[in-house]
């Protein structure tokens, strides 16, 4: 048997050699020879599954092999994001911010080791504190600013932790400074002979992440103290958007939609556009009723808010137009003014924030990697999946300061913030001036 083998084998190699005296091109395909004429050469691409087979007669794809089990990792992930989501919401606005920060922390991570090279660290013993370091100076200097005021309303009734709160907030502009001061000469104090280019650019690099991920998360942090539901909406159309454009894509992609992300297609972005924009307006309804999403939270307290809804939260009734025909079931419609809002946040997470991906999908590209990391499975990093919240943090945060913000003060909101952010003394001169002011315009008029 043994010496039959090698005769066979011999025999093989041989007929091997003589096919490709005569066709010139000859491939080895899992342990068989394949030949590759003119008319019809197959093609492979380092690295990929995507191999043309024959079953039963049928030319099908090895990756489709793979594609259903894929897409049920991604949807057991997404489901499992999506519930631990949920519940972090139910907690409350500290426990959302606490969300961001970890995500702030996992995406650091995987920038930073981006441009790592391992055998210039080893010559750097220490080096990589110092993007930490730079980190949590930024993080400081951040959420110092945003919740300085909320904190300070969480320790009034004690006068000892106000003091105490009122020098740490009075000097908290100085301490980031000498904080970042001693990172900058920690950065010069380490610079080795032959190593200046790398720790340049690690230094430019590490303030690149510092500004992209501080961006996103200072509007997304200020967006959650002013009302879960401007936090809550924009990240929900993200991810709406995000699973209809996989599954249009999936089953009815064939146009491709732009060279940057292969996978993406028209059908998926117009699909995915369609059903976000439709949803915006439904799921603002339903968000907009809870008082525990529309309240602002004034301080870092943990307890259930009771508010004031405003007018953006008052339903109203809409005549719906004649030309409806007569056998529809609805003639008005109860709705909430925030929900035509809600369409502009739908429009722009469909047409403008998937950009962010797409500004991802071309930055791995130039660097020749899948994904930022392996966090998640089927997903890749958080990188991967915060692309496009990054983009839709600032729009919800700039929006609503400029066509919210005006329209939901009320009476009520205005007394709670004199209550929360003024002096007892300063509150007795507020009620005198606004006397006088009384006064002289009742005398006027």
């Amino acid at each position: 048997m043994c010496a039959l083998s090698q005769s066979a084998s011999v025999e093989d190699r041989q007929s091997d050699s003589d096919l490709t005296a005569r066709s010139g091109t000859m491939i080895k395909e899992n342990g068989r020879t394949v030949q590759l004429t003119h008319a019809g050469r197959t093609r492979r691409h380092k690295g990929s599954n995507e191999v043309p087979v024959e079953a039963n007669g049928k030319k099908l794809l090895v990756n489709d092999q793979n594609k259903y089990r894929s897409m049920m990792i991604r949807a057991y992930s997404s489901i499992w994001m999506i519930g631990g989501f949920i519940f972090v919401v139910y907690m409350g606005h500290l426990y959302i911010w606490a969300m961001v920060v970890i995500i702030q922390i996992f995406m650091a991570k995987e920038l930073f080791s981006l441009l790592k090279k391992s055998n210039e660290d080893k010559k750097l013993p220490g080096f990589r504190n110092l993007n930490w370091h730079f980190f949590f100076t930024a993080m400081l200097f951040v959420y110092g600013r945003i919740l300085s005021q909320r904190l300070v309303n969480t320790v009034a009734s004690d006068k000892f932790l106000y003091k105490i709160v009122a020098n740490l907030i009075r000097y908290h502009m100085v301490t980031c400074y000498f904080l970042y001061i001693a990172g900058f000469v920690w950065f010069i104090l380490s610079l080795k002979q032959k190593m200046y280019k790398y720790q340049f650019g690690q230094y430019a690099w590490t303030h690149m992440i510092l500004i992209v991920v501080f961006t996103q998360s200072s509007f997304t942090v200020a967006n959650i103290f002013e009302g879960m539901f401007w936090f809550l909406l924009p990240a929900s159309l993200i991810v709406i958007n995000d699973i209809t454009a996989y599954i249009f894509g999936f089953f009815f992609g064939k146009t491709p939609l732009i060279k940057l992300s292969p996978k993406k297609t028209w059908e998926g972005f117009i699909g995915a556009s369609v059903t976000t924009i439709i949803s915006a307006f439904l799921l603002a309804n339903y968000l907009g009723r809870f008082q525990w999403l529309t309240c602002p939270r004034k301080d870092l307290s943990t307890g259930w808010l009771q508010c004031d809804p405003g007018p953006l939260f008052t339903p109203e009734n809409v005549t719906l137009p004649g030309w409806l025909p007569e056998w529809f079931p609805w003639k008005e419609l109860e709705v909430l003014p925030v929900q035509w809002h809600a369409l502009a946040l739908g429009l722009f997470s469909s047409l403008i924030a998937p950009f962010g991906g797409f500004f991802a999908s071309g930055f791995k590209r130039a660097f020749k990697i899948k994904d930022f990391g392996d966090s998640i499975p089927g997903h890749g990093g958080l990188t991967d999946r915060m692309d496009c919240q990054m983009v839709m943090a600032v729009f919800a945060y700039i929006y609503h300061q400029s066509f919210i913000l005006a329209q939901s003060v009320s009476v009520g909101m205005i007394f709670d913030q004199i209550i929360t952010n003024l002096t007892y003394e300063e509150q007795r001169a507020l009620y005198t001036n606004l006397g006088e002011i009384i006064q002289v315009r009742q005398s006027v008029w």
